[in-house]
């Protein structure tokens, strides 16, 4: 009977725990089903979103981290070929002081690099930016006699690397360089300028690394709104050779090669037209009556002053060169023929002296108590006296007062003068003034413009 009681009891108590163990898991499986189905969510929105599908480095892809990038490919075999092309974006400034120009362009290079390889089911490039430069072969163009270079930065470090699946590899730069140029100046302004930039490789030789163009003469690439102040473009080539270095051997060089042509109209209007001004003012003075010496002085030597001053504006514009220039021959024979034109009348005034004297002594004294002869009148009185008359009229006695007074009242000995002379000529100007002139005048008129005719025809034909 007790061991009756002891089952019932155990059978009670087994099936109450069971019930309860029941109830407390069915919960606690229905809060575990939630994050299994937010998770199978999630995976469903993967799948039909490709974007958020995490892919493996790309660093990994292209088992960088497997090879060794601190040599070329197919290091100990043949040379890799590297093909160049260039698109030319503007040239910003061509200075002839420093004898430099500057030019911006995108240099791009061409070359395979199976290290990079990378299977692709949709055969499509990867693009990376400057990060990966640093951990790849790349090659090390620089730029042969330039000044001063740099990549551009604005936003971002203006370079972009392409990887294709095969391995072949694309690498872009925008770059600016400043470079020599050799210019030559025999000929300026009418000259034409022949630069280049030239590339090459710095430490790997020809038998390392080969240059070329990518596409012939196709590679290098100009804007078509390429414009400069003072040149026209006419060419744009692409070139390539070998350079030679005593130390290290032979290495391939390529040119880009552009020939510039000097717009002379400025120069024209700013140098050659006041010169050409200057000369003919110079020869007013031919026309200018000979006993007008303030006149015809004057006129010479502002002439003269002015031709230095162009002058040495257009030689503080240029270098130092140590030959002479078309523009310095044009100058120099402006200033010859301004400068002639004074001695020319240095001559004619001697001349002209000279003669009076003869003629003076012909004459004899003049009568009168004081008489003076016609150059000292002239520096008396200011006039010039070229007759007997005139010199009669200057003529003058100091024992008399009543004689100062009356020139006081009746005017000056230079007014009498010019009114007996005037009285003299009787009306027949034209012959006076023929009398007048030197016969040096005369010639002058017609030899100084003939012959700078010449010149300019000799000049321009030669250097245009």
């Amino acid at each position: 009977m007790a061991l009756a009681v002891w089952l019932v009891s155990f059978t009670y108590t087994w099936i109450t725990l069971m019930l309860d163990a029941s109830a407390i898991k069915k919960p606690h499986q229905q809060c575990l089903s939630s994050p299994k189905q937010t998770r199978i969510r999630e995976t469903r929105m993967r799948k039909d979103d490709l974007t958020k599908v995490w892919h493996p480095k790309r660093e990994q892809l292209l088992h960088i981290e497997d090879h060794d990038f601190s040599t070329r490919p197919g290091f100990g075999g043949s040379p890799v070929p590297v093909g160049i092309d260039v698109q030319v974006e503007s040239i910003d400034s061509i200075s002839e002081v420093n004898m430099d120009f500057t030019m911006t362009f995108y240099l791009r290079h061409y070359w395979k690099d199976e290290r990079l390889s990378f299977p692709s089911t949709t055969n499509k490039s990867m693009t990376f930016d400057r990060r990966l430069i640093q951990k790849i072969w790349v090659p090390d163009i620089f730029f042969v006699h330039s000044k001063r270079s740099f990549i551009h930065d604005t936003t971002v470090e203006n370079i972009m690397l392409r990887v294709h699946p095969d391995g072949n590899v694309l690498f872009s730069l925008r770059i600016t360089v400043s470079a020599m140029c050799f210019m030559d100046f025999s000929h300026f302004p009418l000259d034409t300028q022949n630069c280049s930039l030239e590339l090459e490789s710095y430490a790997y030789n020809e038998e390392d690394l080969m240059l070329y163009w990518k596409h012939g003469n196709k590679s290098l690439n100009t804007e078509e709104h390429i414009s400069l102040s003072q040149f026209f473009i006419e060419e744009f080539s692409a070139s390539s050779g070998l350079a030679f270095y005593s130390s290290t051997g032979w290495y391939y060089r390529l040119f880009i090669n552009f020939v510039l042509r000097r717009h002379v109209f400025f120069f024209v209007l700013q140098t050659y037209f006041p010169a050409m001004l200057m000369v003919m003012l110079s020869w007013v003075s031919f026309w200018i009556d000979r006993r007008a010496v303030p006149a015809r002085v004057s006129l010479g030597i502002t002439t003269v002053l002015t031709m230095s001053t162009v002058v040495t504006g257009v030689s503080a514009s240029m270098p130092q060169v140590s030959y002479v220039k078309a523009v310095d021959v044009y100058m120099w024979v402006s200033s010859l023929f301004v400068f002639l034109s004074v001695i020319e009348y240095a001559a004619v005034n001697y001349l002209t002296t000279v003669e009076e004297w003869k003629q003076l002594n012909r004459r004899g004294k003049i009568s009168g108590m004081y008489t003076i002869d016609a150059v000292q009148a002239m520096a008396f009185d200011g006039c010039y006296h070229d007759s007997e008359s005139d010199v009669d009229q200057t003529s003058f006695s100091l024992h008399s007062e009543e004689d100062s007074m009356r020139t006081k009242f009746t005017g000056s000995p230079c007014a009498e003068s010019s009114q007996i002379k005037r009285k003299s000529l009787g009306g027949n100007v034209g012959r006076t003034i023929l009398e007048n002139n030197h016969v040096i005048d005369t010639y002058s008129r017609i030899v100084f413009p003939i012959v700078y005719i010449i010149f300019n025809l000799f000049y321009w034909g030669i250097y245009v």
